[in-house]
């Protein structure tokens, strides 16, 4: 697999940004489309991108993160106003990486207020998330980002891997959702995954999609009404209910069983691989532990520095 630079992986973004992506609906023919079942190589996949390195949940950070050689991008969405799916972590701007149009940023005591779910897509793009300093991420590099449309991101992918001539990415898309949230910072499930899906199937990427989610509603959902997409069911790391119980308040055994990294053990890898689920924890940022478990049999590691897995 071809490796490249991130200023390489940047250069070509904006190459391809002078290249309009609404053009582009369905994938080229000629590239491969592997089911999800025949990913049997370990998954490194790039949380919200390259976070560690780029502006997360952005093109450019899903372009770097390719150049980098990611089996599967990972990445977050939300819902606007005029029900257009993009990418973002919070349903509103948040504090460490947003500044308002005027220039000024947007303070922590502020940012709830700034509810995407409340606002026009054409008022979202004029919002920066890529040029403040991130307190936690110093070797992040800034450059001028907006949350992008899902859309876009497919197009742009499809643009890139097409140039570099070789088999598409996965995609493991998380619904950003909680009950206490619906009609207030984002629809109630069903809407949520139709709206997801009319993307998803307008660009022809169903085989290619995991969605993933702490949100179990959207997943049984997505079970009963599009069961060829896989699914992932996110577990927090203050989650202290069996493996058995998980399963049981799913209601199905997921594709991908996707725990925070300090949850897995020998034991709970075995369990997973006896359900036919892979196992692939979150968000695993040095060496050693991605090593670490890697020994234990895991499929997979998302981590915000994918230039770790090489």
């Amino acid at each position: 697999m071809k490796i490249i630079s991130i200023k390489s992986a940047c250069t070509i973004l904006i190459l391809m940004a002078c290249t309009s992506t609404n053009k582009m609906s369905k994938q080229p023919n000629e590239l491969q489309k592997p089911p999800l079942d025949g990913l049997r190589i370990f998954d490194t996949q790039g949380h919200r991108g390259c976070r560690g390195l780029m502006p997360e949940n952005t093109i450019t950070a899903m372009i770097t993160a390719l150049g980098l050689g990611v089996t599967t991008l990972e990445m977050d969405i939300i819902i606007t106003k005029d029900k257009k799916v993009i990418l973002s972590h919070e349903p509103f701007f948040n504090h460490e990486i947003s500044t308002k149009p005027d220039g000024s940023t947007v303070i922590e005591k502020e940012e709830r207020s700034l509810n995407i779910y409340q606002m026009m897509y054409e008022k979202v793009k004029k919002y920066d998330v890529g040029l403040k300093p991130h307190p936690r991420f110093i070797q992040q590099q800034k450059i001028k980002s907006i949350k992008p449309l899902l859309a876009d991101v497919f197009d742009s992918v499809s643009q890139y891997m097409k140039m570099a001539k070789r088999p598409y990415p996965f995609f493991n898309i998380e619904t950003k959702s909680l009950p206490t949230g619906d009609k207030i910072y984002h629809p109630e499930p069903k809407e949520f995954i139709e709206l997801l899906m009319q993307v998803i199937k307008e660009k022809d990427m169903e085989k290619l999609v995991t969605i993933q989610s702490f949100d179990y509603r959207t997943l049984q959902y997505l079970h009963k009404n599009y069961p060829g997409i896989a699914t992932a069911m996110l577990i927090e790391d203050t989650d202290r209910t069996s493996f058995e119980d998980q399963l049981k308040k799913l209601g199905f055994a997921a594709n991908v069983y996707s725990p925070h990294y300090m949850l897995v053990t020998e034991e709970l890898v075995k369990k997973c691989h006896a359900q036919n689920m892979r196992i692939i924890p979150w968000t695993v940022n040095d060496k050693t532990t991605i090593d670490h478990l890697t020994k234990l049999g895991v499929d997979g590691i998302i981590s915000d520095y994918p230039n770790l897995f090489h």
